[in-house]
């Protein structure tokens, strides 16, 4: 007697509808499901890897990089995700970040993580994106997923297969008048990268690379910068004359043969700068940096980013230089990039985060609708999760009030700003509304400044101090009139921006232990006012990790407070806000 094993194409489809469908599992597309789950949007999230964070998994181990200077630093999920990753993981292992990733997608109850899942087919009709047909590769099965909305999050902008303009390459100098383009438009992008990461030891350890490694020698490799300590080696990079999608087999191949004759001249350099160190972990999936973008109603350009990006739609923040690599990569002999200034912040516009073809397809990631030198510094992880973000929030906004992508620039975006604010998304040259200080009450405490909490403004910048320091014996809160009814106490302490929290690239013998921002609150007790003037207890804060702390009440109460309040070092807590949500 034999099994009968069915042939793959008797194999039976599996067919999903959700509002919303994230396409990508990095950084961007992760923040992207994430928002809209939380704002009540059903979602899927589907993932061609076996973990989250794309660039900042732990199968390439690039650390996350942003926005320039403490002021412009960004909050909302992405300083969530750096503080779990401290507080449940704190001597930072990579394979610990992945689960991160995981667990944080796991507590939303309206959003659904399909991994090891390749999107092949996609299905339109007229102006909107019907469905997707994907492979799941440890079920062998199919599935197909229906959505009111998609979002482009795959960095190869696998959806672009509908059939919607894109651009791919360097525009001429002349198209947009941008002064760093090259003269002629071409095909080129910036590489891959294979990165490397090296653990201090206290004796030395041969090294023998393979035969089929390259051969360096220090010219071949000057401006590298091939000094083992403090650095991932991001400029091990290839492929930027190649096209790094078709071309990603033999891309990788030629990355590995680099990485491996790299560290070979690096650990057998006759002035022994890597004695003492030995090789941790090589990847094997490169890192990219460019392909296709997708085309928006507007481009964002070179010229936007040096000014500052002022637009009246703005979402979300870039702040990184545009860093751009040289397509020659590791064999031009030259600087590996150009770091052209950029300013810190700069806005980038709405309307540059979708398909001007569509009316329901988003992008968020490397991919969104600029030139390739506005590309070159929004491209970083820092700057696509909050365009994640903005994208996941504007399906809130969509769903909740029957709008299209374009729609909800056209009769939402002021909505969608003010959700993002109030999910401490930060938006340059503008200040949240604060709903207890327009609420006719008065503010309470034994501190003299709390009105400083309703400025609007819940971080510090341009040296001012838009905080108060509480000590555990000082309380701060509203008492209203009459009774008030309560949806939701929104509180922001202080995670210290000046913290970069972002993952190692290098692993010292003597490695430090993360820990939680000394100003940021630990506990606290959150206690309501009642029609005698008593106040009662009502919950607790306790181990808390998040920068911002969102309570739901749904109840009437004359008054609430903050009371016996604690910082995760003992010293004074900072606090941002502690108002009411805007509903």
């Amino acid at each position: 007697m034999y099994n009968v094993v069915k042939h793959q194409s008797e194999f039976q489809n599996e067919k999903k509808k959700v509002e919303f469908c994230v396409v990508g599992g990095g950084m961007a597309g992760l923040c992207a499901a994430l928002a809209a789950a939380r704002g009540g949007v059903k979602t899927l999230l589907i993932q061609d890897r076996p973990v989250l964070g794309g660039n900042a998994s732990s199968e390439i181990r690039m650390w996350i990089c942003g926005a320039h200077g403490v002021d412009a630093k960004e909050g909302g999920i992405l300083e969530e995700l750096m503080l779990r990753n401290i507080y449940y993981n704190k001597e930072l292992k990579y394979t610990l970040w992945d689960d991160i990733l995981y667990g944080t997608c796991r507590e939303e109850p309206l959003l659904e993580v399909i991994f090891n899942c390749s999107v092949n087919e996609v299905n339109r009709e007229g102006r909107l994106l019907k469905s997707i047909r994907s492979w799941h590769l440890t079920r062998q099965c199919w599935i197909e997923i229906e959505a009111d909305f998609f979002s482009d999050c795959s960095g190869d902008s696998i959806l672009s297969h509908c059939g919607v303009e894109m651009r791919w390459g360097r525009e001429s100098k002349s198209e947009f008048n941008e002064s760093h383009a090259p003269i002629e438009a071409d095909n080129k992008t910036m590489g891959n990268s294979v990165l490397i990461q090296l653990r201090e030891v206290d004796e030395h350890r041969p090294f023998t690379a393979p035969p089929w490694a390259k051969k360096f020698n220090e010219e071949d490799l000057e401006h590298r910068g091939i000094n083992p300590k403090g650095s991932n080696f991001w400029w091990l990079e290839f492929g930027g004359v190649m096209n790094t999608i078709d071309d990603a087999d033999k891309i990788r191949d030629e990355n590995m043969a680099i990485a491996y004759g790299a560290w070979d001249l690096i650990k057998n350099h006759p002035e022994g700068l890597a004695h003492n160190w030995e090789l941790e972990w090589i990847g094997s999936l490169p890192g990219k940096r460019e392909n296709l973008r997708y085309c928006g109603d507007i481009i964002l350009t070179q010229n936007d980013i040096e000014a500052e990006g002022r637009f009246e739609d703005i979402v979300c923040h870039g702040g990184w230089s545009m860093d751009d690599h040289h397509p020659d990569a590791i064999y031009h002999k030259g600087k590996p990039t150009i770091f052209h200034p950029a300013p810190s912040p700069y806005g980038i516009p709405y309307r540059s985060l979708y398909s001007k073809d569509l009316d329901n397809l988003f992008c968020a990631g490397r991919n969104i609708s600029a030139t390739h030198m506005a590309m070159s510094s929004t491209r970083v992880m820092g700057t696509t999760a909050v365009m994640g973000q903005a994208v996941g929030s504007a399906v809130v906004i969509a769903m909740r009030r029957k709008l299209n992508t374009r729609g909800v620039y056209n009769e939402g975006i002021k909505d969608l700003q003010e959700h993002l604010q109030n999910h401490d998304q930060y938006l340059p040259w503008s200040s949240r509304k604060c709903v207890a200080s327009s609420i006719n009450g008065n503010s309470i405490g034994n501190t003299e400044s709390i009105d400083i909490l309703h400025n609007g403004i819940e971080r510090n910048l341009n040296e001012t101090d838009n905080g108060i320091w509480l000590e555990t014996e000082q309380h701060i809160g509203w008492e209203f009139p009459g009774k008030q009814m309560i949806k939701t106490i929104r509180i922001i302490s202080d995670s210290d921006f000046s913290r970069v929290k972002r993952m190692p690239c290098s692993f010292p013998k003597k490695e430090n232990i993360a820990h939680m921002p000394a100003h940021m609150i630990k506990s606290a007790d959150i206690e309501v006012l009642d029609q005698n003037k008593n106040w009662t207890h009502y919950t607790s804060i306790s181990n808390n990790f998040h920068r911002l702390i969102q309570i739901k009440i749904d109840k009437a109460f004359y008054g609430f407070r903050i009371n016996r309040i604690q910082s995760w070092s003992g010293e004074p807590v900072h606090l941002f806000s502690f108002d009411l949500e805007s509903l």
